[in-house]
């Protein structure tokens, strides 16, 4: 009696590589039919990825995590912030910046030889350090506020101060001289366009203890901006009325979420749906391939099949063997189809000036699913090759 033939997984691997080894052309070309099917799951999910994350960079400038907080603009009481009402702002678990400018209600000129009741439609306001880490400006010449020039004689002016009060530029150790009130400030910095922030564009900046010093400033903020986790902007927005005047929270008028953000987060939904969608098509595209691959393979070798089958390999071990090809030819594939499709990606997105994106999850579901998807097409032409009776496989022409 003939004991059955033992073979083990390592020899099964041998067996499924050396198919693969003696028809290096048909391997190659149908490692490469898959290879094109996983390349273009990855860039028709890396370059819309790329593509959004530049539009949600774009939308995101546009302050979708950014609030106001002020007293209400038409109350018959008038309600005072707080002095610290920046700072209890700043507490609240999802805000990650809050900051605070304060009208001094004083007037500025150009000189002090100008008419004193002329301010020319500029307002001077106490700034804290970090307010354009918070709004998102930037400094177009000169420098910001700091920590010693704050309790200082200094200001900054923002774009339309600085023009109609006719300093362009500052150049260090040549500050030109702004009069406020009665007393001369020197300016420090011109800043750049503000669009979240434009009313500040028509303001002259002065440190929060120079305005107190100097201005007789009473030390309550008027504005207070509060940047946030886009997630939870609106229960931040929910409490900080309560937050910023726990004793008249009701005088408090808080901006409501940027119009961006609700498109912002309607493009990801989008974009989501999109990405499903192409990556079921490029999955299923290269699953039929290899099925078509490896149901030919049967056709092509069915005396091979009789041959092993009369030299005793049994239907288990035939079915391993053709199994064994057929996820090896999509391991092939979707390695070179993953490291194609990046390097297209990455290409496509930086001729349009985009971040490169490759989702984690589009790289490493493409290479799973090319493993997975050449398993599953491989299970049929495996089970055909193994009920291939030997005498009916050997007789084949």
């Amino acid at each position: 009696m003939n004991r059955p033939i033992r073979l083990s997984p390592l020899d099964v691997l041998r067996l499924g590589l050396l198919g693969l080894r003696t028809r290096r052309t048909r391997a190659a070309l149908s490692a490469l039919g898959i290879a094109i099917g996983i390349a273009t799951l990855v860039v028709v999910t890396g370059i819309p990825a790329s593509s959004q994350r530049a539009l949600m960079d774009e939308l995101s400038a546009l302050g979708t995590n950014m609030l106001r907080a002020q007293p209400q603009p038409d109350a018959e009481q008038k309600a005072l912030l707080p002095e610290a009402a920046d700072a209890m702002a700043a507490r609240i678990g999802p805000v990650t910046s809050a900051t605070a400018v304060a009208n001094t209600h004083a007037t500025v000129r150009r000189s002090d030889l100008a008419d004193p009741n002329d301010s020319i439609g500029l307002s001077v306001l106490a700034a804290r350090t970090d307010l354009l880490t918070t709004i998102g400006g930037t400094v177009r010449s000169g420098r910001f506020l700091d920590r010693a020039t704050e309790r200082f004689p200094t200001a900054v002016l923002g774009q339309r101060s600085a023009k109609r009060l006719g300093i362009d530029r500052v150049v260090p150790g040549r500050e030109p001289l702004v009069t406020i009130g009665t007393h001369h400030f020197s300016v420090i910095g011109v800043l750049g366009p503000m669009p979240l922030t434009p009313d500040l564009e028509s303001s002259v900046l002065v440190g929060w203890d120079a305005a107190r010093d100097v201005l007789d400033f009473d030390g309550h903020p008027t504005v207070v901006y509060v940047k946030a986790r886009e997630s939870r902007i609106e229960a931040v927005r929910d409490v900080l009325p309560d937050t910023v005047n726990p004793e008249l929270p009701g005088l408090v008028q808080v901006s409501r979420p940027s119009d961006a953000l609700a498109a912002k987060r309607a493009t990801e939904h989008t974009f989501s749906a999109l990405f499903l969608g192409l990556a079921g098509v490029a999955l299923l595209v290269g699953g039929i391939g290899v099925a078509n691959t490896m149901f030919v393979s049967v056709l092509e070798r069915r005396r091979e099949i009789g041959l092993r089958r009369a030299l005793g390999a049994n239907r288990r071990q035939i079915r391993g063997q053709f199994l064994t090809e057929s996820v090896m030819l999509s391991v092939l594939g979707g390695l070179s189809g993953t490291v194609l499709g990046a390097a297209g990606t990455a290409g496509y997105a930086l001729s349009q000036s985009w971040p490169p994106v490759l989702p984690p999850l589009a790289l490493g579901t493409g290479l799973a699913g090319a493993i997975v998807v050449g398993a599953v097409a491989g299970v049929y032409p495996a089970l055909r090759a193994s009920r291939l009776p030997p005498t009916e496989a050997l007789s084949a022409v």
